[in-house]
């Protein structure tokens, strides 16, 4: 049975790609408002709202918000303008805007086309604003003059400097740096405003990733995450004294966010067997406060005061919504209700959460999405959908792709194979200097998993992904042809030392990272490059890349290709092959949302 034979049909594919989505939604200093962007008018435009329940979202831009947001945006500390950063057209060389909140007025505030420049935050004194960029060649820290539109330099690292928090008083920065020469290794830094006297004030190891996240009202504490231990742990400290206290556990993985507004309690996210939850620990004691909200996903916390949050909340089986939070009696209101159109939320799929042994013996879970109605005596085609990053996680939130390829026949397992973050640091290292390796074996060992399933077709079985899911799909069908029936491979990498040639700075490090040096391990590199050994592809393929993609250019997909035809394959009978102009790295419009989703399923209805 395929595919084409077998139709559920609950759900209408253009209203749900249509269905409106928010994002980054982002506290004013005030706590009074909230902006966010928002596709409510076919693509994401900015937005502000009252941080109350029925307020009405106010429209600021008219085309003129990116398309594709890749950093957060922020406020300026007197709330009357918001700044972001936008693209053209998905190329990631990202300048810096401002917009008045009361007048609409937008103003461009650089120009650098050759430069990524991401805002961090406006100074205490609303005179400057932190901004991670590469204008100098690495990212690093910059100030913007936000009168005059001057840069000035902060730090000149070899390495990437990431993040940054102004202290209260405006006089330091907190940020994370690495002057070692372990590439994993991430230390904590202090400095003074203008740059000058930095002070590197945590490194637990060599190798271990150490940063700050918010500094307390005073100016005294720093809220303080490190994986040294092996899990994620969230800690306080004292820059007085340079004593740093442990809040949570040494194998839990918790992220810090922000101290509440009077200090007395710390935000933090744990990330535990795929979900994101929200909690709070009083700072004096380190005990860990009862937070009571609606089962799912909780993230996009902020404090709204001392005692109620803003947090955005969804499940496998419900779109995300804008709520609050009162910590004291578990009261909720919804802020910005999800949005469902005709669509019946019953008629989603729920997923079950499950794990296998990888050919090492090594637990891997994952995530299984079955036909919400499917008959167990009728067997079904199956996919495996590889997450991106390799360091990304597929979580069990509500998924469009799972929901949709569920509704038409499909049985979907997302597994989170070896390299993925939520289960620990050996877990997260296991595939460093081994893309393509023990991780497609863990691949390998999902689609085996499919086929011990009485309901699957293993005859049916297809693989897809995007970004690093688009590496893997491209080594999936290449160094395991047999396995498989169909795959699609969306903005992935196939040939890396091209890639590495091709990478600004901070991607180069990344690659190092994870790969090694490239010339050093020219044969691993050569080896987990699946443009190399496209003549063993049997199974049919869609390559599906954004023209304007930085991250994995357009040239990744043309050689191979190239390679595919130079082997002997035909486009069309053995592959198909589609560049999507005017798009990056992925695209938030709804109208390529739409073909994007038509063309997956019509993909897999034709050749799964």
């Amino acid at each position: 049975m395929n595919a084409s034979q077998f139709h559920f049909g609950n759900i209408p594919l253009d209203e749900l790609a249509s269905l409106p989505s928010f994002m980054l939604p982002t506290l004013s200093y005030d706590r009074s408002k909230i902006a966010f962007c928002w596709d409510k008018t076919g693509q994401l435009e900015l937005y502000v709202m009252d941080a109350l329940p029925n307020a009405e979202p106010i429209q600021l831009t008219h085309g003129e918000f990116p398309r594709t947001p890749r950093s957060s945006m922020c406020w300026t500390r007197d709330d009357q303008y918001i700044i972001f950063s936008k693209d053209n057209d998905g190329d990631e060389q990202n300048n810096i805007w401002r917009l008045h909140v009361e007048t609409g007025e937008i103003e461009q505030l650089t120009d650098n086309p050759n430069a990524q420049e991401y805002p961090i935050a406006v100074s205490p004194d609303n005179k400057t604003l932190l901004v991670g960029t590469n204008l100098k060649g690495q990212m690093n820290q910059f100030l913007l003059d936000l009168e005059t539109k001057e840069y000035t330099q902060l730090t000149d690292y070899q390495f990437p400097s990431m993040g940054g928090a102004w202290s209260p008083e405006g006089e330091r920065i907190v940020y994370a740096a690495n002057e070692t020469g372990d590439f994993k290794n991430s230390d904590v830094y202090i400095m003074k405003a203008d740059g000058s006297d930095k002070k590197r004030i945590i490194q637990l190891s060599v190798g271990s990733k150490e940063s700050a996240s918010d500094w307390s009202d005073d100016g005294r504490y720093l809220a303080i995450s490190s994986d040294h231990f092996g899990g994620n742990r969230v800690g306080v400290l004292d820059t007085e004294t340079d004593d740093l206290r442990w809040l949570s556990s040494e194998s839990d993985t918790v992220y810090p966010v922000r101290f509440s507004p009077d200090s007395s309690k710390l935000l933090a996210a744990r990330n535990v067997h795929s979900t994101v939850t929200t909690t709070v620990f009083d700072v004096a004691t380190g005990e860990e406060l009862p937070v009571e909200l609606p089962p799912g996903l909780s993230y996009n916390t902020a404090w709204l005061d001392d005692d109620r949050l803003m947090v955005n909340i969804m499940t496998d089986v419900t779109r995300p919504e804008l709520r609050d939070y009162a910590l004291k009696d578990g009261a909720s209101n919804v802020l910005l209700p999800a949005e469902y159109g005709s669509i019946d939320p019953s008629v989603f799929a729920k997923h079950e959460y499950v794990s296998y042994e990888s050919f090492d013996g090594l637990e891997i879970h994952a995530i299984l999405y079955r036909p919400k109605d499917y008959d167990p005596n009728q067997t079904y085609p199956a996919l495996v959908e590889v997450h991106g990053g390799p360091t990304g996680q597929h979580f069990r939130a509500f998924n469009p792709y799972a929901q949709f390829l569920a509704d038409s026949g499909y049985i979907i397992i997302q597994p989170n194979i070896r390299g993925s973050t939520g289960y620990g640091v050996e877990f997260r290292d296991t595939n460093i200097h081994d893309w393509g390796g023990g991780d497609l074996e863990d691949v390998v060992a999902s689609a085996e998993y499919l086929k011990s399933l009485p309901e699957v077709n293993d005859e049916r079985i297809g693989i897809w992904g995007g970004s690093y899911g688009g590496y893997m799909t491209f080594m999936a069908v290449t160094k395991k042809p047999d396995l498989w029936k169909a795959g699609v491979a969306v903005v992935g990498i196939t040939d890396l030392k091209r890639l590495y040639d091709s990478s600004m700075e901070h991607f180069k490090y990344y690659l190092r990272q994870q790969m090694g040096d490239p010339d050093e391990q020219a044969d691993l590199w050569y080896d987990r490059s699946a443009v190399n050994f496209a003549d063993q592809m049997t199974a049919h393929l869609f390559i599906l890349h954004g023209i304007n993609d930085p991250r994995c250019p357009i040239e990744q997909a043309r050689i191979f290709r190239d390679a595919l035809i130079a082997a002997g394959k035909e486009e069309g009978s053995d592959f198909k092959y589609v560049e999507l102009g005017e798009q990056g790295h992925g695209s938030a419009d709804i109208s390529q949302k739409t073909e994007t989703y038509h063309m997956l399923l019509d993909y897999f209805n034709a050749h799964l």
